[in-house]
């Protein structure tokens, strides 16, 4: 079963909403970023995200190869979203920042660390 989950960054200038199953699995990567950021993921494809207010008010981030667009709040500095290396068709959303209460949530580990190895593991996520 899928709802619908509202989300925000901290001070409310970027706000969104998803498509998500009632059980979610989230992702805890171990990568640099994601260790530093405190990120827990939820990858869905991008039919099921809608950013409701303020895309002005995102900065983004790109390292490396690029293809990770990490976008966050250029007011409160919180990442609510971000397009994946591992899924550029789809977004992986911060967990945290869901503001609708969520039913269940299995949180899986992710080697990031060693992502070349492991990133196909993810690639299903966004279909």
């Amino acid at each position: 079963m899928f709802k619908v989950y509202q989300g925000s960054c901290h001070c409310g200038a970027i706000q969104f909403e998803i498509d998500a199953p009632t059980k979610i699995e989230a992702i805890v990567c171990n990568c640099s970023i994601c260790k530093k950021s405190g990120a827990l993921h939820l990858i869905v494809p991008l039919r099921q995200f809608r950013l409701l207010q303020g895309e002005a008010a995102l900065s983004s981030y790109r390292f490396n190869t690029g293809v990770a667009n990490h976008t966050f709040c250029n007011t409160c500095g919180i990442k609510p979203f971000y397009t994946p290396r591992s899924n550029p068709d789809g977004i992986s959303i911060n967990v945290h920042c869901l503001d609708t209460p969520i039913d269940e949530v299995n949180v899986v580990d992710f080697d990031g660390q060693n992502w070349e190895q492991y990133a196909h593991s993810l690639a299903h996520l966004s279909d």
